[in-house]
């Protein structure tokens, strides 16, 4: 008896470091789904199993990506909202905070919006909404991108003057807004601040100046984009296939903030109208880039929409280098988190406190590689086996190429050793390519370009990266536009080009 107990013990033991020396996976058909129903990602690293994505088994269809530059992010968005279209015919929203999507939006042969350059959105169109319920969102989106939260006063005076104008351009507050009527604008509540103003009898007037100084940032001529007749209908953009909403031409972050938030608010409050459909799959996608001011908010309606779940009947992809950037809210909420190459500590720390991954799994996030990734999924019933689990490689309607900008000579720069000099950059293939269509170089040139960095297996110092543009006689003023566009600092740059002119 005493020997079969011990062989019971050594049994459990030998069992417990099996499953800690292998890589967890979840059971095939929890992964491997429908393909005509589902988009293919890529294989498992342990079993090499398709991984094929859909949220029919999820607790909803939301997802969030993190991963540096030249991880594999952009090429993983890209490559998953064609397949959506293909598997579903889904339509895809991005909204582009830094332009990143709109060259290959074009090549696609989607829709660009360019707010900033054109375009315009009226931040009080109702789209179907009671003015007072808009007010209420219009108010919220003021409390995210400034501090007028902390000025009752400020915040009070603000709300009254964005419901009288709905007034007073004949609308009743708690009514369904009658077809074909004009919404209100910016320019109109600030008018009514300044005549209560001018009137000479509201009794603390230093807090009425502050409140029309706030508004009249946003309505002054030149920025006025969000206070004058929209130029875009968000409800027909909305199923319109593969649209970009270009934010990069705006003035700055709040601007930036403002716009997402509009179309997040407009979005949600055209899918609740509609309502969910099982049959109709997801009718779209939102991607939200970069967009930090929005995702980290609690008050943001990315956090509503992730919460509220699958009842909307869209998907929301956040997508972010920073994890810190994104709200805990949304990695506990999300159907997927997707992890790439991720370059902190720190960010390691952040996403295995918020997705309580185990410390395998942490060690295997720090090995990844270009387009390696870690998955972590909630499914809709309780399931006994780890939910996070490695796969090879993103797999993409191209092969996801990775170029590598080696920065090792100029880091090591005596004049900049002060300085936190990364030692390389990494782009992906698409994200390349993108970057030299934004700086207008022709497609010949991009090709020939191509050419001559795969010569050199994709690895080029900048200074021969500088040389090479050069040769393609691209001009000093266009190459240093490109490669702050790429994320390069102009001390590095300076310098990269005084050492290729010796």
């Amino acid at each position: 008896m005493g020997l079969i107990k011990i062989q019971k013990v050594m049994s459990n033991e030998i069992a417990k470091r099996v499953f800690l020396s292998r890589l967890p996976e979840p059971p095939y058909e929890y992964i491997l789904n429908d393909l005509a129903n589902s988009i293919f990602i890529g294989t498992t690293r342990r079993f090499q199993v398709p991984f094929a994505w859909t949220f029919s088994t999820l607790t909803n269809p939301h997802i969030s990506v993190v991963g540096i530059t030249g991880s594999g992010k952009s090429f993983l968005v890209k490559t998953f909202l064609l397949r959506a279209s293909y598997v579903w015919g889904t339509s895809a929203l991005i909204v582009d905070w830094a332009g990143e999507y709109k060259a290959w939006v074009k090549q696609s042969g989607g829709i660009v919006v360019s707010l900033g350059k054109g375009d315009s959105l009226n931040m009080m169109d109702l789209g179907g909404m009671k003015p007072i319920d808009r007010s209420k969102q219009i108010m919220t989106s003021l409390d995210i991108i400034s501090d007028i939260s902390d000025f009752p006063e400020q915040r009070r005076l603000t709300a009254e003057a964005i419901e009288q104008a709905y007034i007073n351009a004949g609308f009743a507050l708690t009514g369904i807004a009658p077809a074909g009527k004009d919404a209100p604008t910016l320019k109109d509540v600030s008018r009514l601040l300044e005549e209560k103003l001018q009137e000479g009898t509201y009794q603390y007037p230093a807090e009425l100046e502050n409140a029309i100084y706030r508004l009249r940032q946003f309505s002054r001529e030149g920025q006025d984009f969000f206070a004058k007749k929209s130029t875009i209908d968000m409800g027909k953009l909305i199923s319109s296939g593969l649209v970009d909403i270009d934010l990069s031409a705006l003035p700055d972050e709040k601007f930036r903030a403002l716009a997402a938030l509009f179309i997040l608010q407009t979005l949600k409050e055209k899918m609740r109208a509609e309502g969910w459909s099982a049959g109709k799959g997801l009718r779209t996608i939102v991607v939200l880039d970069e967009a930090w001011k929005v995702a980290s908010d609690e008050r943001s309606d990315a956090i509503t929409i992730v919460r509220e779940g699958r009842k909307y009947q869209f998907g929301l992809i956040v997508a972010s280098q920073n994890p810190t950037d994104i709200n805990e809210a949304i990695f506990s909420n999300v159907g997927t988190n997707i992890i790439l190459r991720i370059k902190f500590q720190r960010f390691v720390d952040y996403l295995q406190g918020s997705l309580n991954f185990s410390q395998f799994i942490r060690g295997e996030i720090n090995k990844l590689g270009v387009g390696e990734a870690a998955v972590d999924m909630s499914f809709q019933t309780s399931v006994q086996f780890p939910s996070v689990f490695i796969i090879n490689r993103i797999v993409g309607e191209v092969p996801l190429d990775s170029y590598t900008i080696t920065l090792a000579d100029i880091a090591n720069d005596a004049e900049l050793r002060d300085q936190t000099i990364p030692k390389e950059f990494l782009f992906e293939k698409l994200l390349l390519n993108s970057k030299l269509v934004e700086s207008n170089v022709s497609t010949d040139l991009i090709e020939s370009i191509i050419k001559e960095l795969d010569k050199r297996n994709r690895i080029v110092d900048l200074k021969e990266f500088i040389k090479i543009l050069a040769e393609k006689n691209i001009s000093n003023e266009a190459i240093i536009s490109l490669l702050r566009n790429m994320g390069i600092p102009d001390s590095i740059i300076g310098r990269s080009f005084s050492y290729t002119k010796t």
